[in-house]
């Protein structure tokens, strides 16, 4: 797998939305890169059959939790001929390498913390289908109509019937990015996936949409202009290899390895919408 550094100052949205930091780019607007997406599937047209990066990603949500940080790190990774079968395999395989890393070589650290990561079933992790979870969110007392996306309510009545990690997958097609692969012979549901750690979503991920009729389609469908997306649909004009991904919020893995329940406490530069200018934290 090839290690890769991708632009942070982008031209478009990654997922579309309001969710963006704009800047001055001499005489033209640009943005903070939300995530290093399109560029992972540009690398699987150029040869590049496996790709990862790690680094920073931004964005401009008005959250104010325990959970949200508005710069983070993102662990990326991208693969050729594969589905999101495939890569869930390898998302179960890292998160499990981790775990058994953390316990092996932090015990000193976790004493530390009075934190008992030995109680985290490692993989093969389980997986809950939407519509399952929809039914398990109702039967909480918890009205969610199939469709939507899930509240923090209905995160935490999930959560609550899982011990650990689990994928969340079969999401529908018109609440996941413009580049998520709808079923065949059901397109209003995606081939996109979550993993989460009890109510803490970790990581998302998808087969990819790599024709470029469907993803003109399905990018006009939630408003966004191909027109700005000009350089990535390029590369998908003359064949694009199938392939999947996903990301992982590298400061809430944390959270998961270390048992804090505020995310701040894992960076060293926690950067909200209160700190354009974060200190060094101390845990204050």
């Amino acid at each position: 797998m090839i290690e890769i550094n991708t632009p942070k100052l982008v031209a478009s949205a990654t997922e579309g939305g309001t969710e963006l930091f704009p800047i001055t780019y001499f005489e033209k607007e640009a943005f903070l890169g939300q995530s290093p997406q399109l560029y992972k599937q540009m690398m699987m047209g150029a040869g590049f059959d496996k790709v990862f990066e790690i680094g920073q990603i931004f964005r401009a949500e008005e959250h104010d939790t325990l959970r949200h940080l508005n710069e983070a790190v993102s662990i990326d990774c991208e693969i050729s001929f594969a589905d999101d079968v495939d890569v869930m395999k390898v998302l179960d395989g890292m998160i499990t390498a981790v775990l058994k890393s953390t316990k092996e070589n932090c015990a000193k650290e976790l004493e530390i913390l009075e934190y008992d990561l030995s109680a985290i079933p490692e993989g093969p992790f389980p997986e809950v289908k939407y519509d399952d979870a929809v039914d398990i969110i109702n039967s909480k007392g918890i009205d969610m109509e199939w469709g939507e996306d899930l509240s923090r309510e209905a995160e935490k009545a999930l959560g609550d019937t899982q011990e650990g990690f689990y994928f969340l997958t079969d999401w529908p097609s018109a609440i996941k990015p413009f580049y998520a692969m709808p079923y065949e012979d059901t397109p209003e549901i995606s081939h996109a996936f979550d993993l989460m750690y009890k109510n803490l979503e970790i990581s998302s991920g998808s087969t990819r949409v790599h024709q470029y009729d469907l993803l003109v389609k399905q990018m006009v469908e939630r408003d966004l202009n191909p027109d700005g997306f000009g350089s990535y649909l390029k590369a998908f004009e003359y064949g694009m290899a199938p392939h999947a991904g996903w990301g992982v919020g590298a400061d809430r893995l944390a959270m998961v390895l270390t048992g804090v329940e505020n995310i701040r406490e894992t960076v060293l530069f926690p950067r909200d919408r209160h700190r354009l200018t974060p200190e060094v934290n101390q845990n204050k």
